[in-house]
């Protein structure tokens, strides 16, 4: 039922709209104006001036003709840079989209968009009965959800509050893999505090910061912590003359796992690891934690997973329920209520100048979500 050609020309016509995050806002009036085409009511939730954005969320609906709670489709219009002046390449021997490796593609994740898309106009143009359509599109996803943070979801009129059971299209590679857990994410700050001397004339009047941090992160497990747990230090910052002893130095980390609990547990190790250090070279030091973004679970017991799991099944598309370690707006999404799985659709090497878009794994996932939606 898809039409190959019109899904690769509107993919390609997407991914040449530069959409960084936070300056969203050509892309989004393009999207505007196609679901305008398509007869979809819309509603616009223009939070994005909390995290200095320039495009809204939009949340649009196709009214069905089938009796039930509709589903809603979602996905996010920023592209990881570099990405102005995308060249994509059709590899019509491959079945792949590239680019001309000076960029990244964009299929992370306007492939998600054009997948939805397709689905629609297929639906309308074959008349096909169907449940109620709700569209989510998000900004800012790239840099911490923040499109999704930022939703004002009481000011949503009622008519058009997305449906429950959400399919975010977003997911690195095949058809058929189907997301539906993914970990909690806290970030980490902690700033050693010293004291100040001259490195030459008398360094044991000082207490070096930096080397504070260095005892410290020497006594923190890192990396897999457990199976479901992980931990990972990406600033260590200080910057002092080499005759200072440097009485600052900021280090920031994150922790990620499925357990909240056990995140708390790690992160109190460690604070004791932070506290022996004092103990044992002096200073002091700040420490902050919070949480970026929730867990994401199942809230029907993996029924919904299942159900759609079907749908590719009977397409003959060997079909996988996964964990993954990674966030999404889907965290955002169960935060507040939602029902998410979050799906493949061919994308591979994302964030990278490397990046492909499988055109074979795009049609499967496209002619799944059709199968699931109509009748």
């Amino acid at each position: 039922m898809i039409n190959k050609e019109r899904l690769i020309e509107s993919f390609v016509e997407m991914v040449k709209i530069y959409s960084p995050s936070k300056k969203e806002k050509e892309i989004a009036q393009y999207l505007i104006k196609e679901l305008e085409k398509l007869e979809a009511e819309i509603y616009l939730d223009e939070s994005f001036e909390k995290y200095n954005g320039n495009a809204p969320t939009i949340i649009a609906k196709i009214q069905g003709n089938i009796e039930g709670n509709g589903v809603t489709l979602a996905a996010h219009m920023d592209v990881i840079e570099p990405c102005n002046e995308i060249n994509p390449i059709i590899d019509e021997k491959n079945e792949i989209i590239k680019t001309n490796g000076l960029t990244t593609l964009g299929a992370d994740d306007k492939a998600g968009i054009a997948s939805i898309l397709e689905t629609i106009k297929v639906i309308k143009e074959r008349k096909l009965k169907h449940k109620d359509i709700y569209i989510v599109l998000t900004p800012g996803e790239e840099v911490g959800m923040l499109g999704a943070k930022s939703i004002n979801w009481e000011n949503i009129p009622k008519n058009m509050k997305p449906a429950l059971n959400m399919i975010v299209i977003d997911n690195v590679g095949r058809a058929g893999i189907i997301a539906h857990t993914a970990p909690s994410k806290f970030d980490l700050s902690i700033t050693f505090i010293g004291r100040k001397a001259h490195a030459g004339i008398e360094p044991e009047k000082g207490i070096n910061a930096i080397n504070m941090a260095a005892m410290a992160i020497s006594k923190m497990k890192m990396g897999r912590i457990d199976e479901l747990t992980t931990s990972n230090i990406g600033v260590i910052e200080s910057n002092f003359p080499t005759n200072v002893v440097a009485d600052k130095c900021v280090v920031k980390a994150e922790v990620r796992g499925h357990s909240e609990e056990r995140i708390l547990e790690v992160i109190k190790k460690y604070k004791d690891c932070c506290d022996e250090t004092i103990r044992v070279m002096g200073g002091d030091y700040e420490f902050s934690s919070e949480c970026d973004y929730p867990s994401l679970k199942p809230k029907d017991n993996l029924e919904f997973a299942r159900e759609f799991s079907k749908v590719y099944e009977e397409l003959g598309i060997k079909s996988e329920l996964k964990i993954i370690g990674g966030g999404s707006d889907s965290n955002i999404f169960a935060k507040n209520g939602y029902n998410s799985v979050i799906i493949g659709i061919g994308m591979n090497d994302v964030h990278t100048v490397n990046e492909v878009l499988e055109l074979k794994e795009l049609y499967k996932t496209t002619q799944a979500l059709i199968n699931y939606i109509a009748k």
